[in-house]
């Protein structure tokens, strides 16, 4: 694909904007093999571009230059560039200004987010699994394994849910977890905020059950509490002492290495109770060459 087809690409994909969070273009899942490095993100005002590669000088700089002509053609306020292959991937203000305190949109639905940070606190391919949770979590209670800032409560919350218990091993995302359900407006009186390991909080877990529905959502690696490759299983093993007697459990992963089958492959060896339904499909916006390599969003019904 050449600049001026990218140009274009882009150029379509943001005739239809407006406030809420959308993927402008996804480079990621390899789809387009000579934009493999890039993403580019609408988020109201702002244009967000993150390059994971550095790219020799001129091709650095025509690329700026294009994504600074739409930036300007489509009138956003503000332009911010993340380098993500820099060790600390601090974020810079290309064109205008950043407020104070930042927001993404999705589904009516406020995230607050942090320019300053790797991760920026929202991870927009999981609106397939925050739309499902929306769907069924009326009156329901809801577990929220590996939370992190809380979106699946957000969810589950706004469409009515009886209690919604959030489970991570970090205080500060926690925090802002509570920070999104205050700007939402929503009532925290049956939210639960637990900053554990969760691999060794179980007794503590399940005093808050039984759940009528589990959302499994961890990260791929994270150095010394979590590698899916082997930790999965460990909470797949506890599902059934957790679980009401109609449970639905949405088990993500987004580890390429790892397919569908090694999700369906550890429900069936331990938590035969729980029957595959199915796969949720993933956006059209996060196009993947290898659908196996992509997110995945699994439920199961016991």
């Amino acid at each position: 694909m050449k600049i001026e087809e990218l140009k274009e690409l882009i150029i379509e994909n943001l005739k239809d904007k407006n406030e809420e969070f959308k993927r402008i273009f996804h480079g990621r899942g390899n789809f387009y093999d000579d934009y493999n490095f890039l993403t580019i993100d609408s988020i109201d005002k702002v244009l967000f571009i993150v390059l994971f590669d550095e790219l020799e000088k001129k091709k650095d700089d025509e690329l700026l230059k294009m994504i600074k002509d739409v930036f300007q053609f489509f009138n956003y306020k503000t332009l911010v560039l993340q380098r993500r292959y820099l060790d600390k991937s601090p974020c810079e203000v290309l064109e205008g200004t950043l407020k104070e305190n930042n927001i993404a949109i999705e589904s009516s639905i406020k995230y607050s987010i942090n320019f300053t940070n790797k991760n920026i606190g929202f991870f927009p391919d999981m609106k397939v699994g925050h739309d499902y949770i929306s769907n069924i979590a009326k009156d329901k209670n809801v577990l929220n394994l590996f939370s992190y800032t809380c979106a699946f409560s957000l969810s589950a919350s706004k469409a009515g849910a009886s209690k919604v218990v959030n489970v991570d091993m970090s205080k500060t995302a926690l925090t802002i977890g509570r920070k999104n359900h205050h700007l939402n407006n929503l009532d925290t009186s049956n939210i639960h905020f637990m900053p554990y390991n969760i691999l060794k909080s179980w007794n503590r877990i399940k005093k808050q059950g039984p759940y009528d529905i589990i959302i499994i959502d961890p990260p791929s690696f994270q150095k010394g509490s979590f590698a899916a490759s082997k930790d999965y299983e460990k909470i797949i093993k506890k599902l059934d002492s957790l679980a009401s007697e109609e449970c639905v459990v949405l088990s993500a992963l987004n580890a390429p290495e790892l397919d569908t089958d090694f999700i369906k492959n550890i429900f069936k060896k331990y938590a035969p109770l729980f029957k595959f339904e199915k796969r949720l499909e993933n956006m059209d916006t996060f196009p993947a060459i290898d659908k196996k390599k992509s997110l995945k969003n699994l439920i199961f019904v016991k």
